[in-house]
């Protein structure tokens, strides 16, 4: 049996370690000079390889359609990819939220690995190939076209997986052109968004004076004011940019927002608000007593002087500022009222979210094709026979921590297994 798989990231790699493993002759078409180009900036270039916690436990990281990866997941475990790594000496560890890295802080090493492991199977690797159609007979997908060297080829096979990602970071390759292909054979696309993405403030002012802050071990809460909801809260790490939000944290519930009902409407009306909490350990009637100890502290100060402590540097202007209280005021003149004021501020930070950042600067797409169209346990379309998907094309995302790139993984390699077909 003659597979080929259209797009060499992730999935696509996986996809032909498990074709060629089924002794397929197995062809990779990739349109970029290169495999894996996404998969090497991945996790800031040190490649968040997937999530030490239960494969069982990934569908509640996954708002996209979670439950569309049960069979995906049982074929090919966070374990099964550490095991293909390790066999190639790359050695892996966990961090912080169970996230797995390599040990050499490197994506390069991880792709450079995939690639020894194709190799090795004598999967073929075309770059520079740029499939632009498949070749279908009655309702089957038998080839595709695809061109080289500025030269249109036909390329046929029992088996064509489509793997082209999304349409975030193009520079990569990703440009929502499968999901084209899909389209003209009849697939319907899920509206492509961008999910984990940085999201923007109307309170531009204020970020660009926050612009660079990182804020470890805060809280957020995300609301809509318009039905009192609250939407999603976490807790973890944040980072102010010149025009609102991102980090980890903001990322994950960018997620989350993107499905939320008349989102667009509600951003439009400014009724999506953002709260940080930057003392979630102190309720506060704690954080009244670690105020009040820091004034007595610096009770001769002007109030200016006195949150050295108690903030980041950078933040303490514009708490000042949001605070209505004189900074020139003394700290042994401030009322009960407006330390009472300033606590709430620290514990309720208010930003309204204006907007997503444009989806090529999102870390995964949302949408795409629909689950409904492909079976779960095969990644087989249901319209077109010996058409095969894997990977960001599908309508599936998850929330940051290594889960998107395990998505990849295992529907790529269902995809490639031929005895589920």
């Amino acid at each position: 049996m003659k597979v080929i798989i259209v797009g060499g990231g992730a999935a696509g790699m996986l996809a032909g370690i498990a074709a060629a493993k089924e002794k397929c002759e197995t062809v990779i078409l990739e349109k970029m000079n290169n495999v894996g180009k996404k998969l090497r900036i991945t996790g800031k270039g040190r490649c968040n390889i997937t999530n030490a916690i239960d494969i069982e436990e990934f569908i509640k990281n996954i708002p996209g359609n979670g439950r569309f990866l049960y069979s995906s997941f049982q074929n090919f475990t966070n374990n099964d990819i550490v095991d293909i790594l390790k066999q190639e000496g790359v050695n892996t560890k966990v961090e912080r939220g169970n996230r797995i890295f390599p040990t050499t802080d490197n994506a390069a090493s991880v792709v450079e690995a995939l690639y020894r492991t194709l190799k090795k199977l004598n999967v073929k690797i075309i770059n520079n190939a740029e499939v632009t159609d498949l070749e279908i007979e009655g309702s089957k997908a038998v080839g595709v076209k695809y061109t080289l060297n500025n030269t249109e080829e036909i390329m046929r096979a029992d088996k064509i997986i489509l793997a082209t990602g999304g349409k975030s970071y193009p520079l990569t390759g990703s440009t929502g052109d499968g999901q084209d292909i899909a389209k003209r054979y009849g697939h319907s696309i899920k509206e492509m968004k961008p999910a984990l993405v940085p999201m923007e403030c109307y309170e531009k002012e204020i970020c660009k004076k926050l612009q660079g802050l990182s804020l470890r071990n805060v809280g957020i809460e995300i609301r809509d004011k318009a039905k009192n909801k609250k939407i999603y809260d976490d807790f973890g790490e944040m980072l102010f940019t010149h025009f609102g939000v991102t980090g980890p944290i903001i990322i994950s519930s960018s997620s989350h927002l993107i499905r939320y009902k008349n989102i667009d409407e509600l951003l439009k009306t400014k009724q999506i608000e953002l709260s940080i909490d930057l003392k979630p350990a102190l309720d506060l009637e704690k954080l009244d007593l670690r105020i009040r100890r820091d004034f007595e502290k610096y009770k001769n100060k002007n109030f200016k002087n006195s949150l050295n402590e108690l903030l980041p540097q950078t933040m303490i202007e514009v708490v000042i500022q949001l605070s209505n209280i004189n900074p020139e005021k003394k700290v042994n003149e401030i009322t009960k009222e407006e330390r009472k004021r300033l606590g709430e501020l620290i514990k309720n930070l208010k930003f309204t979210i204006s907007k997503f950042r444009p989806i090529d600067e999102a870390i995964v797409t949302a949408g795409g094709i629909n689950v409904k169209e492909i079976n779960p346990k095969t990644m087989e379309s249901k319209i077109i026979e010996g058409l095969y998907f894997a990977g960001e094309i599908i309508d599936v995302d998850a929330y940051t921590g290594g889960f998107n790139l395990q998505i990849a993984y295992s529907t790529g390699y269902t995809a490639g297994m031929i005895q589920n077909s």
